[in-house]
């Protein structure tokens, strides 16, 4: 059975989500503030090889930019607004038809649950003082969930 990544269309696929969704979080006015401030230059890229990783694709993410890790240390400690994370899966949703993801309903479903999935282990690590443990890898989401 082919991949998430594979069915959604690859690399070019996830860089245009990972674009979609960026510019609806600067849109919301919530999300806008995290998401406004100068990061990584390349953070949507950055953002698209992690959810590439995360669904199937190639290692690129672990490879340049660190593990799940250095990715919750990142979201650590925010003390994030509580429906901050509602919001990012809402906007992560409605920028799919913004990106051009197929419409398969299994493909979204099990793109959807990854991130609800993916925003509570987020969101967890938000109150100020959590710590991150070391050495946790990128995760693996297949047809059936965490892998």
């Amino acid at each position: 059975m082919a991949s998430i990544y594979e069915v959604a269309g690859g690399e070019p696929m996830f860089l245009a989500l990972a674009v979609a969704h960026h510019e609806r979080c600067l849109r919301d006015p919530v999300l806008n503030h995290p998401f406004s401030h100068p990061g990584h230059p390349q953070h949507v890229e950055r953002l698209a090889h992690y959810w590439a990783e995360v669904f199937g694709g190639p290692p690129v993410y672990s490879a340049e930019c660190g593990s799940q890790t250095s990715m919750l240390v990142l979201h650590a400690g925010q003390g994030a607004e509580d429906d901050l994370g509602e919001r990012f899966v809402a906007c992560f949703v409605a920028a799919f038809d913004d990106a051009g993801l197929p419409a398969d309903p299994a493909l979204r479903s099990a793109m959807r649950a990854y991130m609800e999935w993916a925003v509570g282990e987020v969101m967890s690590y938000s109150p100020r003082g959590s710590q991150v443990a070391d050495g946790l890898a990128v995760p693996h989401w297949t047809w059936d969930g965490l892998a």
